[in-house]
């Protein structure tokens, strides 16, 4: 069915100093944008196993995922973002990111970030607070 929602998961992930962790996107939807970090749910996964996979994956950092920190609509993918904690791992770009970072609120304020994740974040309250 072409109008069908596709499932996918995302993490807001703080470090000690309170950075936000970020990727920008090495493929479309948004190629060359920073984003939170995160993907598809693939078929049989819990949402917490997608966002374990996709953030080492991604980051190359393994996270415990917490509770759902709140959802939005782009296109046809209905995203899912969880509150998760880096416990391992080494930062490092990998798979559909072309970079990876820790981002301060400055430094988040001047990146060419995916349509509405400002505000976003803004209204879910967990902006970078570094």
């Amino acid at each position: 069915m072409a109008d069908e929602l596709i499932r996918c998961v995302g993490a807001v992930v703080h470090d000690a100093a309170g950075r936000l962790l970020l990727v920008r996107r090495a493929n479309e939807p948004g190629r060359g944008q920073w984003s939170l970090p995160g993907g598809r749910v693939e078929p049989g996964e819990s949402d917490a196993f997608a966002v374990a996979r996709e953030l080492r994956e991604e980051t190359g950092l393994e996270v415990r995922v917490g509770s759902l920190v709140g959802s939005v609509q782009r296109g046809p993918f209905l995203i899912f973002d969880y509150a998760a904690e880096a416990v391992g791992g080494r930062l490092r770009a990998g798979d559909d990111a072309a970079a990876a970072a820790w981002v301060t609120r400055a430094e988040f304020a001047e990146l060419d970030l995916v349509a509405k994740l400002s505000d976003v974040l803004a209204d879910w309250d967990v902006l970078p607070r570094a």
